[in-house]
């Protein structure tokens, strides 16, 4: 998984989350890709490594969008692998989704404008969490959140 913030440089920045190796999400500010704004949900079949969902929640552009986040969130079944990756900016409409996300174990309090973040999570297991994530602009244009992941199941997935 790779996260990223827009930036005023208008440099292209990519993300991406890859399942054994295979794209499943990518989105880029001023690449090839379209930009995904906001924070991004995939929901991971362990069983069958394997995309089960994805949304996309715009919390710079929509302000209910948190709010929708939150409510999506908590209806995901325990026990369930979710992968959180932001692209551009995903703070500013951000507050009523914090509590669910801290919950799970991914506290973004902290994230500020064009700041960046993903992590991997399993419902109702928030110590198993990881969560990487660049605070400021300045960071996540030089150091971008990744996260390179092993989910066992029946096969094991890994996440890049």
């Amino acid at each position: 998984m790779l996260a990223y913030g827009a930036n005023n440089e208008d440099t292209a920045r990519y993300g991406h989350v890859k399942l054994n190796t295979v794209t499943v999400w990518q989105a880029s500010w001023f690449g090839a890709f379209p930009n995904r704004r906001g924070v991004n949900i995939i929901l991971v079949d362990q069983f069958q490594c394997s995309v089960l969902e994805s949304r996309r929640f715009d919390t710079w552009g929509e302000s209910n969008s948190a709010t929708q986040l939150s409510n999506y969130l908590q209806q995901v079944s325990r026990g369930s692998i979710i992968v959180g990756v932001s692209a551009d900016e995903p703070s500013r409409y951000l507050a009523s989704a914090l509590p669910i996300l801290r919950e799970i174990g991914a506290d973004v309090t902290d994230v500020q404008v064009r700041g960046s973040f993903g992590f991997v999570a399993q419902r109702g297991f928030p110590a198993k969490t990881v969560l990487c994530k660049a605070l400021t602009q300045e960071e996540s244009f030089t150091n971008q959140p990744r996260i390179n992941a092993t989910i066992t199941g029946i096969n094991n997935v890994r996440l890049l």
